[in-house]
């Protein structure tokens, strides 16, 4: 004799099927599902049927206990409200046991980010090749100047190609950024990212003298463009091939990742979050935390480094 409850998670097959039209890979995702679930509470000596809330939690803790992923248990438990509601709406059940059910919490995924030996290797490659003065090296030392200036700052992408040509005129340590929401922020520049930068500047005005360039163009990275200055395309594009010369892995370099890096190297040398908020031009607090197991594993070397617990236990060692 059939297991009625299996019956009834045939039943609902066949209604998906007809009444909804699920494709074939969907009917049968939710028959493993349903399957394995069924398994899990026949093992406690529970019917499917009268599965009750904290039975199909107990169900949901054991698959992460096994180390299912946030993804696939929220699968499990897309399957399980779709037939328990299918069971109340036909009259078979009084209630839906799902409907108290939180879904697991989707762990955000940690940002790459690059070592400081790395980021080191870039921009020593970038350097390197900005001093061959071969044809070319406007581009060249244009990169050395995004690179410096990326590293220094944190800047998104699009806030960095898009940079005024009066930032030449400049003469503090300082830069003003205007980033979303057309807010600005002033951000503090490196030594070395304000000698890339007066490098840069040089060359660029030497080359429209040369050039003889009669209207001044108002970006800082000029190109023959749709908006006037570098696209942020080009510029990955260009990254990642000097990453390949400088023996980087490519895939693993962005301009993005590379400001992840400035973020995650600030915090693990001692820069508080919100000071990290502010120049990465987060509004708000939420989306810097992303950086806060960089902080945590500062915070547990600190503990290790100069708790005297810590230090009495390594003398007994």
């Amino acid at each position: 004799m059939k297991d009625l409850g299996w019956v009834r998670v045939e039943a609902f097959l066949e209604m998906m099927s007809a009444e909804r039209g699920a494709a074939a890979n969907t009917l049968s995702s939710y028959e493993r599902d349903l399957d394995d679930l069924h398994a899990f509470l026949n093992g406690k000596g529970i019917r499917l049927m009268d599965a009750a809330s904290a039975d199909l939690s107990a169900y949901l803790s054991s698959l992460a206990s096994q180390g299912f992923k946030p993804s696939s248990q929220a699968r499990r438990l897309a399957a399980m409200r779709q037939f328990y509601k299918f069971l109340y709406a036909e009259g078979l059940r009084t209630d839906d046991p799902t409907g108290v059910l939180d879904a697991p919490k989707k762990g955000r995924a940690l940002p790459k980010t690059m070592g400081v030996d790395e980021v080191g290797r870039l921009l020593e490659q970038a350097e390197t090749e900005a001093q061959d003065p071969a044809p070319g090296q406007l581009q060249r030392l244009r990169m050395l100047a995004l690179l410096e200036l990326l590293y220094a700052t944190g800047m998104r992408v699009s806030e960095l190609v898009s940079l005024p040509a009066r930032v030449l005129d400049q003469d503090g340590r300082f830069l003003m950024i205007r980033g979303k929401g057309n807010k600005e922020r002033l951000v503090p520049l490196s030594q070395s990212a304000i000698a890339a930068l007066k490098l840069y500047g040089r060359m660029l005005a030497t080359d429209n003298a040369a050039a003889n360039v009669q209207k001044e163009n108002p970006w800082l990275f000029p190109a023959a463009s749709k908006e006037g200055y570098l696209p942020r395309q080009v510029f990955a594009r260009d990254l990642k091939n000097l990453a390949i010369r400088a023996g980087l892995t490519p895939s693993m370099i962005s301009p993005h990742v590379m400001r992840h890096a400035f973020a995650s190297h600030l915090l693990a040398n001692g820069a508080d979050l919100r000071v990290v908020q502010e120049l990465l031009g987060h509004s708000d607090i939420s989306t810097t935390q992303i950086y806060t197991h960089v902080l945590e594993e500062r915070l547990q070397q600190l503990v290790q480094t100069h708790h005297p617990l810590a230090k009495q236990a390594k003398k007994q060692e």
